[in-house]
């Protein structure tokens, strides 16, 4: 009975602080028209339910009715518009955020972080299915995550969006004009997503969490403007403002050249949040003397890619320091290492910022970066070689960078398929699902005496990890052999000149 859902859900509003109790009739009658009821019963006793099946129940409702298709693109697009109804105005967010923020940054998150989800612009009940484990490496606990929170299109809802009228608005998914924006085939609805406005470097930037959430508080800043991004001075100046901002948080940029930069270079953005990763507790192996900046901590990161950490209690002292190596590299050349810094023309090295504090002192991770491509090597040089695409062949970014492997929706079958197959005897080459993780897989036989049921989970989660490992050793553009580290410390001596 859809009057029974829509109680639940004004009630299930009330007690998350969504709505107050003089909103109830008002919230009601919104409902009512959204779902084309000229009539309320008032409901009594309705048992609590989660928010999940409530909406699920309200959008089974709406195609019984033909007001919505029964296609997850359009039951997504009208449970968000059903949201958005409970869902206060940006200037009622924005003005209970810094209220709390003057008790603390950290009660502010935690605030915002709930409310996000409680809106269901964070969609909990998808986020859980996201599979996840953890792999020991030499390098610390490796993040291993396979993303199934992201719904799939089904075929005619992928009809109609070739088909559907192309729009310029908002620009990007990224962009500010998605606060409250309705959506369509081709663009997430987000009716309930709001924003906090926040300033970095003198510009006006806004602060949200990631509907995908790979991990606790994954949030976002962005520009106000949509304008692409770019490593600069000024990105190392906003990062430090972002922490003087949110000390409990760190915050990073994807790299500005494609194939080692994130998914949406258009829009200049950073991610951040309040996550402990692997590269953070990575310790400083080699130290470093710099000319002029005697002051400053810099050390040659433990880590499979190739990282130089600078540490100090100013931060601005850092942002200099930071420009000063991110320059040189961008036109360093050293062919014995294979590090060009352009052909013909093309620009190839950049970096990966991570900022964050500990304690009292102000941190900057640099990741080098190189986009080079060969012919052995047509989609990067320095990015996963062809034998580990059957696990990764997607660009290396900020998360991966730090030690989380955002892994494809494919592998939980896939996976499930080839464990099927150790523990059977099953010609893995025989199925489609696991003869592209063959060669990997029959490896296991010499590393492993026997594979049961028990521990073939144990055993494939592990060797991703592995994987994942190898990965990010290829993106390395200093390898960690004896050689390798000899090019690392050559460039790092170049400052000093």
């Amino acid at each position: 009975m859809i009057e029974q859902e829509i109680t639940k859900l004004v009630k299930y509003g009330v007690e998350k602080g969504l709505l107050k109790q003089e909103d109830y009739i008002y919230t009601i009658n919104r409902l009512l028209e959204l779902f084309y009821l000229e009539e309320y019963q008032k409901q009594e006793n309705c048992d609590n339910t989660s928010l999940e099946e409530i909406l699920n129940n309200m959008l089974d409702y709406a195609v019984k009715k033909n007001i919505i298709e029964d296609s997850i693109v359009y039951r997504d697009l009208f449970d968000t518009k059903i949201m958005g109804l409970l869902t206060p105005c940006p200037s009622q967010v924005i003005e209970r955020f810094w209220t709390l923020y003057k008790q603390s940054p950290q009660k502010a998150t935690k605030w915002y972080y709930e409310f996000s989800q409680d809106t269901n612009y964070i969609r909990r009940y998808r986020i859980s299915k996201d599979k996840k484990w953890v792999t020991k490496t030499e390098y610390g606990n490796l993040d291993i995550t396979i993303n199934l929170s992201k719904p799939e299109k089904d075929p005619k809802a992928i009809a109609a969006a070739k088909n559907a009228k192309k729009s310029s608005y908002p620009k990007c998914q990224l962009c500010k004009e998605n606060e409250g924006y309705a959506g369509g085939i081709n663009h997430p609805a987000r009716q309930n997503h709001r924003m906090i406005p926040i300033t970095m470097a003198g510009e006006k930037w806004y602060f949200q969490y990631s509907p995908y959430v790979y991990y606790n508080e994954h949030c976002i800043a962005l520009n106000q403007k949509h304008i692409p991004m770019t490593i600069n001075r000024n990105t190392f100046e906003k990062l430090f403002d972002f922490i003087k901002l949110f000390p409990h948080y760190f915050i990073g940029s994807n790299a500005d050249l494609p194939i080692v930069g994130g998914s949406i270079l258009s829009h200049d953005h950073f991610q951040g949040g309040n996550y402990p990763f692997a590269m953070a507790s990575a310790p400083i192996e080699k130290k470093y003397i710099i000319k002029d900046f005697e002051d400053v901590e810099v050390g040659r990161v433990k880590w499979p890619m190739s990282v130089i950490r600078i540490r100090h209690k100013n931060p601005e002292r850092l942002v200099v320091l930071g420009d000063k190596i991110l320059q040189k590299w961008r036109n360093y050349t050293d062919e014995q290492a294979f590090i060009f810094s352009q052909t013909k023309g093309e620009p190839h090295s950049t970096i990966t910022p991570i900022a964050r504090k500990k304690k009292d002192m102000f941190e900057l991770d640099l990741v080098l970066r190189n986009n080079i491509t060969t012919k052995e090597h047509p989609l990067g040089v320095y990015h996963p070689h062809q034998h580990l695409h059957h696990i990764k062949k997607e660009n290396i970014g900020l998360i991966e960078v730090m030690g989380l492997a955002v892994l494809p929706a494919r592998l939980k079958e896939e996976l499930e398929a080839v464990k099927y197959a150790l523990i059977t005897a099953k010609n893995l080459r025989e199925d489609e699902k696991t003869a592209k993780h063959a060669d990997w897989a029959e490896a296991f036989s010499k590393k492993y005496d026997t594979i049961t049921e028990d521990t073939v989970s144990e055993i494939v989660e592990k060797e991703v990890g592995m994987v994942f490992q190898e990965v990010l050793s290829h993106a390395g553009v200093f390898k960690r052999t004896q050689k390798g580290l000899q090019y690392f410390d050559r460039f790092v001596q170049t400052l000093n000149e």
